[in-house]
């Protein structure tokens, strides 16, 4: 299942403008803060599909019937541009544990890639519903070998959401043949053309420089 929030008009679809606009990225505490926002109103959006049940809470007054959250999810991002986005979930799901990623791509000579997991660290997924947060899903490949990865050594999640801002439509392609079938992709939107690099076009750049600056070359 794909959920695309710019396929109704809110205020993802006005924040989704300012990252992608070329004289607001200058401001990189605007853009990390709104890739927080939409990872606030992702988290808005999957709290629906969550499971609940119903409790007495106390008033002033008297007694009301509330349904309150059965589980929390486990979050978890990729590293680094991840960060300011798995925040917003983060102020969603105030009890939520969470899993973190150090990914990166490995280039050969033939201007080629293959994408590297450097570092993994996740609580047990067993029965549980996660939700894997990357800002750009490029080829899609990061989102899989993730995955695949943590379902593996962390056990396999009831639900899971791979949730992103922007997807080129080769991603979703890739990711719709290669992800579990209790998962759900959430964008605010589809770029149809990709890069040789894996950069989505129009995109909006690389969000990791964007938002911590941009890497420096190892020597």
């Amino acid at each position: 299942m794909i959920k695309v929030l710019q396929s109704e008009n809110s205020l993802a679809c006005d924040f989704l403008a300012e990252l992608r606009d070329v004289n607001i990225q200058q401001d990189s505490l605007r853009f990390r803060k709104n890739l927080e926002r939409l990872g606030s109103i992702f988290a808005y959006e999957i709290s629906k599909t969550l499971k609940y049940k119903q409790e007495e809470i106390v008033t002033p007054l008297g007694v009301a019937q509330c349904n309150r959250l059965l589980n929390e999810p486990v979050l978890c991002t990729i590293l680094r541009a991840g960060l300011p986005f798995y925040a917003g979930f983060l102020n969603f799901f105030d009890h939520a544990q969470s899993a973190f990623i150090s990914a990166y791509r490995k280039h050969e000579k033939d201007g080629s890639f293959d994408i590297q997991l450097d570092y993994v660290s996740s609580p047990d997924l067993t029965g549980k519903t996660l939700i894997l947060a990357d800002p750009m899903l490029a080829s899609g490949k990061s989102a899989e070998l993730s995955l695949r990865y943590l379902c593996k050594n962390f056990g396999k999640p009831t639900d899971i959401h791979i949730v992103s801002i922007i997807a080129s439509a080769e991603g979703i392609s890739f990711l719709k043949k290669n992800i579990p079938r209790n998962a759900t992709i959430w964008v605010v939107a589809i770029d149809q053309e990709m890069t040789a690099q894996s950069y989505i076009v129009p995109g909006l750049g690389d969000a990791g420089d964007l938002a911590f600056g941009v890497k420096g070359e190892d020597n």
